[in-house]
């Protein structure tokens, strides 16, 4: 009975942090479309540096408070994952304007198969067929719903190329940090949400000069579109944290895979909120492949030999410190 009712805990707290993060997620795609198509706030890269220093202010509280202990993250780590999420938001911002939203749903498809071939080449993992084939399902599905025309040039190829390297670096790496380091999921963020808030304030009004010909300091202020705006900044903050929380659970195969789960859920919302139009057949048909891809996923890698590593786990910097300790806290883990 133990064995069964501690996996029965798990796949509860697997559950509702996915919930979390499908909430937050959804949630924050719907706010920022009415701030930036209903009050013309376009400057994407720095509302992202606003909802990194929001994150940075909840985790100081926080720590204050002593909800989060004191942690280490060595510099130059903390320095290749900020590299990699800034160069990711970056290269999203300019790929959505240079390529057309058919090529810009590829590039993003893309990150799952880019994400499983850092899996292979750094923690050995290897996939079952079933497991391979329902990957494919739900690029399908969601390809299905998602891509319409599909035009590409040279300088929007560059921009995806380096969005969906840098994405799927920084997904693995809260992954590896998480693991090397011991560091929970507000732990990791209390290191990197400060960093990535100075550099992406620093450079968001340029970047976003750059894009939009508009400058940030111009845009017209009011307490509808500062409401909006302080809004987005409070549900990031749980984005945030609930993407650290579940690629930590289930890696970031598994993250872009239930990811998908979110696209899906948009083009409802969308139809519920905006109208009919963006609801048709095709549509209907990509969500309804996708979910039987989704289902297949979670069946065919939770099986024996659907999804395992096969050399031995990474070790942490206090199991290489403390070896007696590491083997007491993973068994707290395992339980």
């Amino acid at each position: 009975m133990a064995p069964a009712s501690k996996a029965d805990k798990k796949a509860a707290v697997d559950a509702a942090a996915w919930m979390f993060n499908v909430v937050t997620s959804v949630g924050i795609i719907l706010v920022n479309k009415a701030l930036m198509a209903t009050y013309d706030f376009s400057y994407a890269t720095t509302l992202t540096g606003l909802h990194f220093a929001t994150t940075t202010l909840l985790a100081l509280v926080l720590r204050g408070l002593g909800y989060i202990q004191a942690s280490h993250l060595p510099f130059p780590e903390l320095l290749k994952f900020v590299f990699f999420a800034n160069f990711s938001i970056v290269g999203m911002n300019v790929s959505l304007m240079w390529n057309s939203v058919g090529f810009y749903q590829i590039a993003k498809l893309s990150m799952i198969p880019v994400s499983c071939l850092l899996e292979v080449l750094f923690d050995k993992i290897r996939y079952s067929r079933d497991t391979k084939l329902s990957i494919a399902v739900v690029l399908l599905g969601v390809g299905v719903c998602t891509i319409t025309d599909v035009s590409v040039n040279a300088k929007g190829f560059v921009a995806a190329f380096i969005a969906v390297w840098s994405t799927s670096l920084q997904q693995y790496y809260v992954h590896y940090l998480q693991r090397k380091y011991s560091l929970s999921s507000f732990n990791l963020l209390g290191h990197t949400a400060p960093a990535q808030a100075a550099t992406l304030l620093l450079i968001g009004p340029f970047l976003d000069y750059w894009l939009t010909n508009r400058r940030v300091y111009t845009y017209n202020y009011n307490i509808v579109s500062v409401t909006f705006i302080i809004l987005s900044c409070t549900i990031a903050v749980g984005t945030n944290l609930s993407q650290f929380i579940c690629i930590g659970r289930f890696t970031a195969v598994s993250f872009q895979v239930l990811g998908h789960m979110k696209t899906i859920l948009v083009l409802i919302m969308g139809f519920f909120f905006f109208g009919r139009e963006g609801l048709n057949l095709q549509v209907v048909l990509g969500m309804v492949i996708a979910v039987v891809g989704m289902i297949w996923y979670g069946n065919a890698s939770s099986k024996p030999g659907g999804k395992e590593r096969w050399n031995i786990s990474l070790p942490t910097s206090r199991q290489q410190k403390h070896t007696s300790l590491s083997e007491a806290s993973e068994h707290d883990a395992k339980a």
